[in-house]
């Protein structure tokens, strides 16, 4: 409870008041497998993860919202009022609990007190492990635990996709959010972002642990090239469509794939719907190893992802490909791959976890003398979704 007790004591200090507020936590998130997969009508396989976003908060008298981040102190103690809940610039970060006390509001749930919010995030900058989202989530619960609203998670959820999409203006999945609202200690989750149907798959890690590796390259993958990276399946997918009777990517096995592909005319084209028909199918073979115990297989498909990401959807880099490259020649390293969008960002490695630190400083040593600076190494646990931090937690 020590991380707890000193956000209170500094909630205290920054709101100049005895009061005890209730503290609520929202992960951030890793996609174990399945990338550039959602859009294509496939599955994804996030888990959520011990790092994340605290909230603390008590309630107003007043309509008055006072909202510090220590994550950007030098921004001090932005305000706003629950009369007037626009997007303004000038707000900065706070636009995210806006956006969602906005959208709560406007669903009908009755907020009618304002209140004093510290938050607090240890998920590293940049990193693409989805703190934007974790706000929104974070804020969600807090109010959903202060007005005793009992909301539903999946509508919680749906408010902090349509935050971002339409609030903040970033055209973004459900995958963040679903993945941070719903996660589970232990397992990850096969989601099917179009459905929202989603399986829950054990992670046991026995003797195994997560190690995120941050390039420490702030992402680029500039809007352009996502959005070439989506129109180049588009046009495989429309040239498919000539001859099969299907409405997505992700709709096609492998095998299917393989007698159709002469449809698709332009061979850079055939190489994007290769990785999201594939990328697809090892989401569902991921699900079914997990379940079988089978860690070492599920590695192989993560080895694999990264081959596809780098080969086919050509989104890696030299940073994620020097860690990624480097975790695989490493004793005790079981899979590893780049996490996220690409190009910068995040890979991930299950490491035996008594190798963790000869892994961490090869790796490094490695990375820094091909690209000239270090990476950082961060262990990571699967937790629990969104939730208030009780005396138990």
């Amino acid at each position: 409870m020590k991380v707890t007790t000193n956000l209170s004591q500094v909630f205290q200090s920054i709101f100049d008041t005895a009061s005890t507020p209730r503290v609520f936590f929202a992960p951030g998130r890793i996609n174990l497998i399945g990338e550039h997969t959602d859009y294509n009508g496939g599955h994804v396989f996030p888990a959520s993860i011990s790092y994340g976003t605290y909230a603390l908060a008590v309630k107003r008298n007043d309509e008055k919202l006072r909202f510090y981040s220590m994550n950007f102190k030098e921004k001090g103690i932005i305000e706003a009022d629950l009369k007037d809940l626009t997007f303004k610039e000038t707000d900065n970060w706070a636009n995210y609990p806006k956006g969602m006390l906005l959208y709560m509001k406007e669903a009908g749930f009755e907020i009618n007190q304002g209140a004093d919010i510290l938050f607090y995030g240890n998920i590293p900058n940049g990193a693409g492990l989805s703190s934007s989202a974790s706000i929104e989530l974070v804020t969600g619960a807090l109010f959903d635990g202060l007005f005793e609203l009992n909301m539903e998670r999946i509508s919680m959820v749906q408010l902090g996709q349509k935050v971002e999409n339409q609030y903040i203006g970033v055209n973004s999945g459900i995958m963040d959010q679903f993945a941070i609202g719903m996660g589970k200690k232990n397992h990850a989750i096969l989601l099917d972002c179009q459905t929202l149907k989603y399986k829950y798959a054990p992670i046991i890690l026995k003797n195994h642990v997560i190690i995120i590796i941050n390039t420490n390259k702030q992402r680029t993958l500039t809007g352009s090239k996502y959005n070439e990276r989506r129109y180049q399946c588009e046009t495989a997918l429309s040239e498919l469509q000539d001859k099969l009777a299907i409405k997505s990517l992700g709709q096609l096995s492998p095998e299917e794939f393989e007698e159709n592909k002469h449809l698709i005319l332009d061979d850079i084209n055939k190489r994007r719907a290769k990785h999201a028909v594939y990328e697809n199918a090892r989401t569902i073979a991921a699900l079914e190893k997990l379940q079988q115990g089978d860690l070492h297989s599920f590695g192989q498909l993560m080895n694999e992802s990264h081959r596809s990401l780098r080969d086919d959807y050509e989104v890696t880099g030299l940073e994620l490909d020097t860690i990624v490259q480097a975790a695989w020649e490493q004793e005790g390293v079981i899979g590893a791959r780049m996490t996220g969008a690409g190009f910068g960002g995040c890979a991930i490695a299950i490491v035996d976890s008594f190798k963790v630190d000869s892994f961490n400083e090869n790796v490094n040593a490695i990375y820094r003398e091909k690209v000239g600076y270090d990476a950082t190494f961060y262990t990571a646990t699967i937790d629990d979704g969104v939730k208030e931090m009780t005396e138990e937690c």
